[in-house]
């Protein structure tokens, strides 16, 4: 039985939702925000409520959290922005690259083997499914229809496909959020230099955050989102490049010239992005829908699988070639996630390295229709169609 119908009562759950375990931490620090972080367990909570059906997701609720989420990344991005520096991130270039390679690599060899693990209950074109999965799983949803049509695959292994992505992706974010405690540990057993130190810019101010400089920062930001927004309907779009591409990073270009301003060095920016960003994991958790769920266990169970596989051997080349674990995580989310996730989790590691994931995840855009199509020839030989 559905609680809450309308967009006000659901309004007031995400907030109370993103302050609660960032407060709690605040008063009691309890052990528990060692292992999982305030951000880890604000997603967890709100993605019970959605499952247990505590608002109803009719079309008023469906809207605005549209409208949240395409309003409320671009002006996180445009505030994330405001004490980047440019230069660190230029000096990250060489070794961005090769994790955004091995990443691949690691998601080929996982996409295989798991066909190969499985291939006795995928008989036929049961395989179409982990194929346009691994289009999505390089790029985007725009990659795993691209792939769908060009194998000539049925709306109903199409389902399969998006469901075992929300899923998986839902389970992935938690992880990589979670796993942010243990970089320390983690570099020094790769011998890596952490990237979040690398790019962690000095404050550009001390002065505490005070009323008015929340409200000028907060409409900044919104107007940059606004903006944005409305210069990318005029953008020539395609199946890589869409009007939310656009605005992601118009936001993030308008951010980057305010950070070279004396705007700057005015206080409030760094605490309205946080609250922003936990609000934001807030809103994306409340999506969540795990309905046809029994229907499709077998492919629930390669995706796990698949993750599983990807994880070890991304683990294996950190250790190979000292890759540090943000850069990692950001990587693996920028393939598996895309454009609007990756800068949020990017953010949770060091503001500084939003960059990267936008820039990773464009590349992802970019190679993961003709990655889906690699694979698809690869499972098709081997399927013997």
């Amino acid at each position: 039985m559905h609680v809450i119908h309308t967009v006000w009562p659901y309004l007031a759950v995400m907030l109370l939702a993103a302050g609660l375990f960032p407060a709690v931490e605040r008063r009691y620090n309890w052990r528990i925000f060692s292992v999982l972080p305030p951000i880890v367990l604000t997603y967890l909570l709100v993605t019970a409520l959605a499952v247990s059906g505590l608002w109803q997701v009719n079309e008023e609720i469906h809207a605005a959290q549209s409208m949240l989420t395409s309003r409320m990344v671009p002006a996180l991005l445009f505030l994330l922005m405001i004490n980047c520096d440019l230069r660190a991130i230029y000096r990250l270039g060489p070794r961005v690259l090769a994790v955004f390679a091995c990443t691949s690599i690691s998601l080929f060899i996982a996409f295989i083997s798991t066909y190969l693990i499985y291939r006795r209950w995928l008989p036929g074109d049961a395989w179409h499914p982990l194929a346009a999965l691994s289009g999505s799983w390089v790029g985007g949803t725009a990659n795993m229809i691209a792939v769908k049509q060009a194998i000539g695959m049925s709306d109903a292994h199409l389902a399969m496909s998006l469901l075992t992505d929300a899923l998986c992706y839902s389970m992935w974010v938690v992880v990589l959020f979670s796993v942010a405690r243990l970089a320390p540990a983690f570099n020094r057993w790769t011998r890596a230099k952490s990237s979040g130190d690398l790019a962690l810019p000095a404050a550009k101010t001390s002065a505490p955050t005070t009323y008015d400089s929340v409200l000028l920062w907060l409409g900044m930001a919104l107007a940059a989102a606004a903006l944005a927004g409305w210069l990318a309907a005029w953008l020539p779009t395609s199946s890589m490049i869409s009007a939310t591409t656009w605005t992601i990073l118009l936001a993030t270009v308008a951010g980057l010239v305010v950070a070279h301003t004396p705007l700057a060095r005015y206080p409030g920016a760094g605490t309205i992005s946080s609250a922003m960003l936990i609000s934001v994991v807030a809103v994306l958790a409340s999506q969540s829908n795990f309905q046809g769920i029994a229907a499709a266990p077998l492919y629930l169970l390669c995706g796990v699988t698949i993750i599983a596989i990807h994880a070890v051997l991304l683990v294996g080349f950190a250790k190979l070639f000292r890759f540090d674990l943000y850069l990692c995580g950001i990587s693996s989310l920028a393939h598996i996630g895309g454009v609007a996730a990756t800068p949020v989790l990017a953010a949770s590691y060091s503001p500084a390295l939003v960059p990267v994931g936008i820039l990773l995840a464009l590349l992802g855009y970019i190679l993961g229709t003709g990655f889906g199509l690699l694979v698809a020839s690869v499972l098709s030989m081997l399927a013997g169609t």
